[in-house]
Parts: structure tokens; C-alpha cells; sequence
């Protein structure tokens, strides 16, 4: 049996995270959380190739998830990134940028993102 796919969550909103947690777990996956930027890189450090999808909040405390994009772009290149914002085009813009894998504005639909992680994630997996 395979396993389960892996999933990090960063957002600064409490609820937030344990939304994505609970309707993610439900479906089987495995998921981590992070309040920020900088507790996601710690994750990240810890097992760096543990992680199948990034799902990132982008304006946040410490390291924004522009800034965590970037750096996770470079040092996790395989990981695919989801960009989650509440804030207009401009942090959108941002996250195309620093290289999103995609981008929803909030609110999303929690299945529309669950759609966007299963499909690149065996995008993923098809290329190797």
C-alpha cells in the first residue's frame, strides 16, 4: 500500500490551521502545521525531502510566505507550493513571482485546494 502523501500547512490563523488540518487528515493525508514562515523552515530543515506539498498563507508574521517560497524553491526544489492570500493581487503577484506552484485568494473552497494538492502531487509523480 502506498503511503500517505505528506503536507505542510503555514498560516498565522489558528483556525485556519486547524481547518486544513482536520479536512486533510480526514482524507488521509499526512499533515504538519507551522504559525509562520520560520517554524515552516524548521520543519522543512528536520526532513527535507518528507514533504510532498507546501500550502502557505502569505502575509505572516517573521518569514512571509513569499520569503518562505523563495527560500524553499532553492533549497526543496521537488516540493510542490500552494499559496493561500486574503490580500488582493499584490501578494499574488508576489507568490507567482517567488514561484507558487499555484495560488487561490481567499476564501477557498478546502476541496478546490485538496483538487489542486492531489493533481501536483502525481504531476509529481509521473515525472520520476
Amino acid at each position: 500500500m502506498a503511503s500517505p502523501n505528506k503536507i505542510l500547512i503555514v498560516d498565522d490563523d489558528e483556525d485556519i490551521l486547524s481547518t486544513f488540518y482536520e479536512f486533510f487528515n480526514s482524507l488521509g493525508y499526512e499533515v504538519k502545521t507551522a504559525g509562520d514562515g520560520l517554524a515552516a523552515l524548521k520543519l522543512l530543515k528536520d526532513k527535507s525531502n518528507f514533504f510532498d506539498c507546501l500550502i502557505t498563507d502569505l502575509v505572516m508574521p517573521n518569514i512571509s510566505g513569499v520569503g518562505l517560497i523563495s527560500i524553499v524553491k532553492k533549497e526543496c526544489p521537488h516540493l510542490k507550493i500552494i499559496a493561500m492570500t486574503g490580500y488582493g493581487d499584490q501578494p499574488g503577484a508576489l507568490a507567482s513571482e517567488a514561484k507558487a506552484d499555484f495560488v487561490f485568494f481567499k476564501p477557498v473552497e478546502l476541496f478546490k485546494i485538496e483538487n489542486k494538492v492531489f493533481e501536483l502531487i502525481n504531476q509529481k509523480n509521473d515525472k520520476q
